[in-house]
């Protein structure tokens, strides 16, 4: 061992050259050896027609699929997880190039949900208003045949019942002075001018004497100096145009007299109900002025035409009313509950699955046999409504899936990518800017929102005020909430602006953002659709800060009838709209959480206990 260290010490340059020379001659050979593979590879990738990129994976967004980058990350525009492309791109060979594909996540997020298209029988359930009304084949009209005075009215008011040939009224009349002599004289050439004295005698009958009382003129052999005006019908004077002492001409109504035995009770059924109601359907109802009794018929007539007015069909039923409860101008609400007037299945679908524009109405079906969601555009004809479900003409069959829940995001998704959808039927390049503030509006990509109040009672404003928005070139969508007395739009700002919006929807007789109707024009909406019109009211209310101002608007929101409030700091001025006159009770409430106004102080023990930024100055 000691010989051997004392050779390396001797001979140590020599090893460490050969060292080297053996490291070299390893590089060279190595060099050479991955060059060669390099080639082979290559020249096999270009025999074999591989023009793959290097790249292993492409990552993308499945709700924003134009995002695309070589690592996995957070969507720009969405912040959801970004996953490989290649599980967006599943469908097979068969994938249709209009195909909606999310991922499984993706469609969680979006709380998408479908349903299979089936067919049933659509049942309506259809709320009616109306009136009970007399019978107008019950209505008899007393008017004078002849001139003359009344001698004696035996009718003391409007009201009175009477009997069929019971006396109302007694006339003198030379005319019938006159008459009555021409038959008498007429009796003794009965048999041989027998024409003579039956035309005498049909003269009294045209003047409404009734065969008892020419038999009593001819029995007497002289005149009747008065005529007694008798009842035709058993019923109720509902108009009494005469006096003692008047005199009247011929053709002048004397009595109007109603036969309430029989009412009609006529309901208002607008237009969408109208395929709903048939002649037979039972209408449940009741009645105002009767709380807590239903009755119950059958629709016996539906008005041919529609008032130009109002809107709506009057929808009839004969009630018997022996018990004369029923009167007439009573306010009814009834409930019909019906099958479609065809009486045939349909195909239904629920109203969250379909996307209404005012022109076109859009489903998205699913596409089946795909491991990740996929949806096709659809535009489908709708039939009537049926309650939470819409009748489909065309463009479903049965056993289809479609989407019935996030329906909005599919179709936001289809915008970006440029396939077809609700706003953009024939498709279209997808955008390509990103959205990185906070406000992104993910239903309406591309759109801005913008809510305000508008005024309305009914279902039917709800379609007059949404297709008035929907007519102004450059709205997209919009939504009006009845309850919250609000409309939500997606617009382009670009074409429109939400007051030229309120100014559309104030034609139509709808109060809308800071702009009221004419008055003439509300005053034509149906009955129904005459909301509770806002008045402006300003009232001064002390106070210093934002905090203030947040207190003080609570208060005056708190009180029924005040739609909105907004108190500025700088006049002191609260701005209120109010459905009533309730400016008293809004001043109370202020004043109970410490603030002066103009008619109502705070207390004393409620203003010190205010934050010490909101002691205003009293004085």
């Amino acid at each position: 061992m000691k010989s051997i260290i004392e050779n390396i010490k001797e001979n140590y340059k020599l090893a460490i050259g050969v060292l080297l020379l053996g490291l070299f001659l390893g590089w060279l050979i190595s060099n050479s050896s991955d060059n060669v593979n390099t080639s082979e590879k290559g020249i096999e990738n270009h025999e074999g027609h591989k023009h793959e990129s290097a790249d292993p994976q492409t990552w993308t967004c499945s709700m924003h699929p134009q995002i695309k980058q070589d690592k996995p990350g957070l969507c720009p525009i969405c912040a959801m997880d970004l996953i490989p492309l290649k599980s967006m791109q599943s469908g097979g060979d068969d994938v249709d190039p209009n195909e909606i594909v999310m991922s499984e996540s993706a469609a969680k997020l979006a709380d998408v949900q479908t349903q299979i298209v089936k067919k049933g029988k659509p049942v309506m359930t259809i709320n009616l208003q109306g009136k009970v009304q007399v019978d107008e084949r019950r209505i008899s009209e007393l008017t004078s045949r002849f001139g003359g005075r009344i001698e004696k009215l035996f009718v003391n008011f409007t009201g009175q019942n009477v009997r069929k040939g019971e006396k109302l009224a007694s006339i003198y009349s030379p005319a019938l002075l006159s008459a009555q002599r021409e038959l008498l004289e007429a009796i003794s050439f009965k048999e041989t001018r027998p024409g003579l004295y039956l035309a005498a005698k049909g003269k009294l009958k045209l003047w409404d004497l009734t065969e008892d009382q020419i038999a009593a003129i001819e029995e007497k052999g002289e005149p009747q100096s008065y005529f007694n005006v008798l009842s035709p019908i058993t019923g109720t004077v509902s108009m009494r145009h005469v006096a003692l002492g008047d005199y009247v001409k011929e053709g002048m109504p004397l009595f109007k007299v109603v036969d309430l035995s029989k009412v009609w009770v006529m309901f208002d059924a607008y237009e969408r109900d109208l395929p709903w109601i048939k002649l037979g359907d039972e209408v449940n109802y009741n009645l105002q002025a009767i709380p807590g009794k239903i009755y119950s018929a059958k629709v016996s007539y539906i008005d041919p035409f529609i008032s130009n007015k109002t809107r709506v069909a009057k929808v009839r039923l004969e009630v018997s009313n022996k018990d004369q409860m029923l009167k007439p101008e009573m306010f009814a609400q009834g409930i019909l509950q019906s099958e479609i007037a065809e009486n045939k299945t349909e195909i239904m679908v629920p109203k969250s699955a379909v996307l209404w524009t005012g022109k076109r109405s859009v489903v998205y079906v699913k596409v089946p046999d795909r491991k990740s969601p996929s949806f096709l555009y659809r535009e489908v004809v709708l039939g009537p409504e049926a309650g939470a479900f819409y009748v489909i003409k065309d463009g479903l069959k049965e056993g289809e899936e479609i989407a019935t829940n996030g329906v909005f995001k599919i179709d936001a998704a289809a915008q970006l990518i440029g396939l077809r959808s609700m706003m953009n039927p024939d498709g279209g390049s997808a955008p390509t800017g990103h959205n990185h503030g906070g406000d992104t509006k993910t239903l309406m990509p591309g759109m801005d929102e913008a809510k305000f109040f508008v005024n309305g009672a009914c279902e039917m404003c709800k379609e007059t005020i949404e297709t008035a928005a929907l007519a102004v070139k450059g709205v997209a969508h919009v939504l009006w909430d009845k309850e919250a007395k609000a409309l939500t739009m997606h617009y382009d700002a670009k074409q429109v602006n939400p007051e030229k919006v309120q100014k559309a929807i104030t034609e139509k007789g709808y109060d809308a953002g800071d702009f009221r109707a004419d008055d003439k024009i509300y005053a034509e909406l149906p009955e129904c659709c005459q909301y509770s019109r806002m008045e402006k009211v300003s009232v001064w209310v002390n106070g210093n800060c934002d905090m203030c101002k947040a207190t003080i608007e609570k208060a005056a929101l708190s009180i029924d009838g005040v739609l909105r409030a907004n108190w500025n700091s700088d006049t002191h001025m609260l701005n209120l709209d109010l459905g009533s006159n309730n400016v008293d009770a809004v001043e109370k409430a202020i004043a109970a959480k410490g603030y002066d106004t103009k008619n109502h102080k705070a207390a004393d023990s409620v203003y010190k206990a205010l934050p010490e930024c909101c002691q205003y100055d009293r004085k």
